[in-house]
């Protein structure tokens, strides 16, 4: 895998919106002006937010966005504004080999989940699972997410353990054991929504991570269903459960009617493979995240709790 350079201060940072429009639309003035604060020059997207239903513009458009800032030799680094719907849509659109021969720093998570993957599998480029722009402002950009982010774009030095950022956090060992190697994955519907396609995840000898957020268990149970039988919990060798937001039964109206938790789901489809299985970690749909960079060397020791990135991401 090659890493792209890190972020130094005074670095110039592209942001476009590869999926959803931003919620509202101080997000992206309000991230500049932090960033900007930070001493980094920011230039968006042609297309930034042009709404054009439950995405951000047309899937031209959104593709056109993300091949120019890889391409241009000005932008150091490519921001998202947020994930939400439609990433997916462009990777018939995206330029994979001018991007293997433009590695640069690629980061968010949710939605983005799909652009992760086919960096890593067609363009060989480590990414980072971490915060888009609407994080980026006093109120919302917690200390420990902050320094997350940051120690993972600009230093050249592998990240470690990730902890948690309350302490008094519990962290499940679903399985016991170790596993070393590489980690892939992000969000589970958009890991289970590659199945079967050119760009299909490849968890072979791989360490799993998955998160989730506002799924009922019977939906989490049918997207880890896929998985087992697309031999991909067969294929990897150990598994990171992100902090899963919201994942429980509605109080209203539920999609299926079942009193099964979370817990239980995970318990179901991986404590029986014989192979470490760690939840609980803040990494995805959480106040506080953690950010990891996908197709680096990690090792999982789930006895200890403890998921360790052994590599850094950057160069």
């Amino acid at each position: 895998m090659q890493k792209p350079k890190k972020l130094m201060p005074g670095a110039t940072i592209g942001v476009i919106s590869p999926s959803s429009p931003s919620e509202t639309r101080s997000e992206v003035p309000r991230a500049v002006e932090y960033l900007s604060a930070m001493g980094y020059n920011i230039i968006t997207g042609s297309n930034l937010n042009k709404t054009k239903g439950f995405v951000a513009a047309s899937e031209e458009d959104r593709a056109a966005d993300l091949n120019e800032m890889f391409r241009r030799k000005d932008i150091d680094a490519v921001f998202v504004t947020q994930g939400g719907y439609g990433a997916a849509q462009l990777l018939d659109l995206i330029d994979f080999e001018m991007i293997k021969n433009n590695p640069k720093i690629f980061t968010g998570f949710s939605d983005i989940t799909s652009l992760h993957l086919m960096f890593n599998k067609f363009c060989d480029l480590v990414t980072f699972h971490g915060p888009g722009m609407a994080r980026f402002n006093e109120e919302e950009l917690t200390e420990y997410t902050k320094k997350q982010f940051f120690d993972a774009l600009c230093t050249d030095k592998p990240l470690g353990k990730i902890n948690t950022a309350d302490k008094k956090k519990w962290l499940y060992k679903i399985s016991g054991g170790k596993a070393e190697g590489q980690i892939t994955g992000g969000n589970l519907t958009l890991v289970c929504s590659s199945l079967g396609t050119p760009y299909e995840i490849d968890c072979r000898g791989k360490i799993l991570f998955l998160e989730e957020v506002d799924a009922e268990p019977w939906i989490i149970d049918h997207n880890m269903c896929h998985l087992r039988n697309s031999g991909k919990l067969k294929d990897a060798i150990g598994f990171v459960i992100g902090e899963c937001k919201n994942c429980r039964p509605y109080d209203y109206k539920p999609g299926y009617n079942c009193d099964i938790s979370l817990e239980e789901v995970l318990e179901y489809y991986l404590k029986d493979l014989s192979k470490p299985v760690l939840y609980g970690l803040p990494l995805g749909h959480t106040e506080d995240i953690a950010t990891i960079p996908l197709g680096v060397s990690a090792l999982l020791d789930a006895d200890s709790k403890t998921l360790e990135i052994k590599e850094s991401g950057v160069l």
